[in-house]
């Protein structure tokens, strides 16, 4: 079984915690299912959970190539050099990351979130979808920042062929 959430933002993407932070439990009542690739607390879209461990792995597992698609806001508007940078790659502390698909594009078709993003008067933000086959901790991030324009809200809408199609904020399908 293969469920795809479309995680919110400030959600763990565990289903327990010690902490008074929100967990998955609040959104999947199914049991046996694990989580396939991690969302950051901060991070919303899409995650795919499922029962069957060596799909677990072959989806959460960079050796793999899952390509993954993301929305990212970021601060100011970055010049095609800068994606360049991120299409060929750029250095991280813990080494060079995968060429990456990067292009800035017009605002996604995405709710408010709650709380908005934080913007400056002076400073204009830009969206980019950002294809990635890695899954390093808190990479996109580290990568937009890297080149000069951090992220102030990252939305993944695709693993592989799954996509947020359908699913509104908190939702979930169930795929046999």
């Amino acid at each position: 079984m293969i469920v795809l959430l479309n995680k919110p933002f400030r959600v763990l993407s565990q289903f327990t915690t010690d902490s008074d932070k929100q967990t998955l439990a609040a959104y999947i009542d199914i049991p046996e299912v694990y989580v396939a690739g991690r969302l950051d607390y901060d991070s919303e879209g899409l995650l795919v959970l499922t029962d069957d461990g060596k799909l677990q792995q072959r989806i959460s597992n960079p050796k793999y190539g899952k390509s993954k698609g993301y929305w990212v806001q970021v601060e100011g508007v970055p010049q095609d050099s800068d994606l360049q940078s991120l299409r060929q790659g750029v250095r991280l502390k813990d080494g060079m990351t995968g060429p990456a698909g990067a292009e800035l594009i017009d605002a996604p078709p995405v709710t408010e979130r709650n709380p908005p993003i934080r913007e400056r008067k002076q400073i204009p933000t830009s969206w980019l979808d950002l294809t990635i086959s890695e899954g390093r901790n808190r990479q996109v991030r580290r990568m937009t920042a890297h080149i000069g324009y951090p992220t102030l809200r990252l939305i993944r809408y695709r693993v592989g062929d799954w996509t947020l199609a359908g699913l509104g904020v908190g939702e979930h399908r169930v795929l046999k």
